[in-house]
């Protein structure tokens, strides 16, 4: 038999605490496995700015994004490596809303085996009915990957642990 409580559940009267609706490591990683695209947040000219971007994690627990020379998200983590990222459950088939926010330091590799290694893996989840042609698309002289190391999650939420899924209801 669960333990009595008193008061009302999380989200049954208010949202101001939302400390129980933290994501545990378990979590995160159905999240980020479900989803496929994130927004990555860099400086640009000494400005926040941001970009949708698809995005794998690695077994260390990395972001891998790819993404072409010159663009904006390259000069920006190419002058100041520190990221922000940041996961959402919209559009992945997992109930509830669901977020995860991670600061990182980014790297871009530019190296050819390390851009295609890169690819390979994006493809099957990006790609799942032919990952061989994602793999010739990206496959260009111009290809690059950012490579996110997180150094902290500074937010999430998963709005299944509240009463009516955050909306006020009692369910």
């Amino acid at each position: 038999m669960p333990p009595e409580t008193t008061g009302p559940r999380p989200g049954e009267k208010d949202i101001e605490d939302l400390a129980k609706a933290r994501m545990t490591t378990a979590d995160q990683a159905e999240l980020f496995e479900a989803q496929t695209e994130c927004v990555l947040s860099f400086n640009q000219d000494g400005l926040p700015t941001a970009v949708v971007m698809s995005y794998q994690v690695d077994e260390q627990g990395h972001f891998w994004c790819a993404t072409v020379e010159g663009r904006r998200q390259v000069r920006g983590v190419d002058s100041d490596p520190r990221v922000a990222l940041v996961v959402s459950s919209t559009g992945s088939g997992l109930t509830g809303r669901r977020m995860v926010a991670v600061r990182g330091t980014a790297t871009v590799h530019r190296d050819r085996e390390v851009v295609m290694d890169c690819v390979r893996r994006l493809a099957p989840r990006l790609a799942p009915e032919d990952p061989d042609a994602f793999v010739r698309l990206l496959d260009s002289p111009q290809r690059v990957v950012i490579e996110v190391v997180p150094t902290r999650v500074t937010a999430s939420h998963d709005s299944t642990r509240l009463a009516g899924d955050g909306r006020g209801g009692r369910g």
